[in-house]
């Protein structure tokens, strides 16, 4: 009887009654638990994935800007590797991962080219496949050992409007009075821009500095200066052409196919007979040298035309009037102020209302000064040091002028956006991540 007794007493006995239930919400914590570890690991490793995906792409695009289509893959594979190392994270990035094309930025539709340079895409991946997929924790117990990881990022190439067309200057850009810019035209200085009275600025042109307080106008500047208050930017440009102008010219006079135009069918170039020439000096499809000892001229006489050829020099280039300059690239190591000038009336590229063809380039290590009526016609001044044009200048059918020092131009200039006739302009790439 008292066994029965004792036996019963336990059997009502509630000591311990939570233990099942506290064994299984134990359980459940653990499977939430390894479950949140095996998300967050995986969402751990997209993120390493994006970041090398993000950075293999800048340094494809990079490299494919003077570089092959190997040297870019090549590149990008050693980018790739740093962030995600191969002995631990398998490869991640193989070469047909990277495709170059083109980038439809309406439609968001990157296209595959592999002979263009415009834009990349790249895809970074940890896959079964590759032996190098994520692998999971508690989610192999369910037959789930691994997860397969892939993401993408795509980099366009694209030239900044105001590089292509326009006034721009690391230093001051200053312009004087009664002068006209048109059809979108762009002024920038990465220091600031100064105006003086009855100038006018057509819609959609811009005007640009880090900050556009900054601006120097006279005390009727906002009334003389029709439009200017609407085409005032805040804005900034590395002038990453500035920094590789030394390299463009060394290309040339290394006959680098990434630097001499397509029209230049001679393969070795020409010195010329003295250092006062003309048009009849010139032998079309040829490049042309001549060099200085100590700072000489090289004097190109007045009336002069010339067509598809290049000039390499050391030394002073001195244009006489009247000069004209048609599918042409001049470019000289000269460092002086005034390393490139000309009489009146000189004329950059082709007058042919914006049409493909016929754009000429002057390239300097020094300054470039022009007394008045320099006329650019798709035409493109590069200059380490200022750029000085004064009366009558017209752009109108496209100019490009970039410097390393300041502008000053002075009055009764036209510019206007050309927009096409640009093809063989030197240029210096900049990077966008579209996605």
């Amino acid at each position: 009887m008292t066994q029965f007794s004792l036996n019963t007493e336990f059997a009502k006995s509630e000591d311990g009654a939570m233990t099942a239930t506290g064994l299984f919400l134990f359980l459940t914590a653990l499977v939430f638990g390894g479950l949140a570890l095996d998300v967050t690991y995986a969402y751990k490793s997209r993120t390493e994935l994006q970041v090398a995906a993000d950075t293999a792409a800048h340094a494809a695009i990079f490299t494919r800007e003077l570089g092959t289509l190997a040297e870019a893959r090549t590149k990008a594979i050693e980018v790739a590797e740093e962030t995600l190392i191969t002995a631990w994270y398998g490869e991640t990035l193989k070469p047909d991962d990277i495709q170059f094309g083109t980038w439809d930025r309406d439609a968001e539709v990157f296209s595959v080219d592999n002979s263009e340079k415009n834009a990349v895409m790249v895809n970074t991946a940890r896959l079964t496949s590759r032996g190098n997929s994520v692998p999971s924790f508690l989610l192999e117990l369910v037959g789930m050992e691994s997860w397969d990881i892939e993401t993408g990022a795509v980099f366009e190439a694209y030239v900044p409007t105001c590089l292509r067309e326009g006034f721009v200057a690391e230093s001051v850009v200053d312009m004087q009075s009664n002068n006209n810019f048109t059809n979108g035209f762009c002024i920038h200085s990465n220091t600031h821009v100064e105006f003086n009275s009855d100038n006018s600025f057509a819609d959609n042109t811009v005007v640009s500095m880090p900050d556009k307080g900054q601006v120097v106008v006279p005390n009727n500047g906002w009334e003389s200066n029709n439009g200017l208050q609407e085409a005032l930017r805040d804005g900034y440009y590395r002038l990453r052409i500035i920094n590789r102008l030394e390299d463009i010219i060394d290309g040339l006079f290394d006959m680098d196919d990434n630097y001499i135009p397509d029209y230049i069918t001679g393969a070795m170039p020409v010195s010329l007979p003295s250092k006062m020439v003309d048009a009849t000096d010139f032998l079309p499809g040829r490049v042309h040298t001549y060099l200085c000892a100590g700072n000489q001229k090289l004097s190109i006489g007045q009336g002069s035309t010339l067509t598809d050829v290049v000039l390499l020099t050391n030394c002073q280039v001195s244009f006489g009037s009247n000069v004209t300059l048609e599918n042409v690239v001049v470019a000289t190591r000269n460092t002086s102020d005034n390393s490139v000038t000309a009489a009146a009336g000189l004329q950059i590229g082709r007058d042919d209302g914006c049409a493909v063809d016929g754009g000429s380039q002057i390239l300097t290590m020094g300054g470039f000064n022009v007394p008045a009526d320099l006329k650019a016609y798709g035409g493109q001044i590069i200059a380490m040091k200022d750029i000085n044009f004064s009366a009558n200048a017209n752009g109108i059918e496209g100019a490009s002028f970039i410097s390393g020092g300041r502008i000053d131009g002075a009055s009764n200039t036209t510019m206007g956006f050309c927009g096409s006739g640009y093809e063989r302009n030197f240029e210096a790439m900049y990077f966008h991540l579209r996605g």
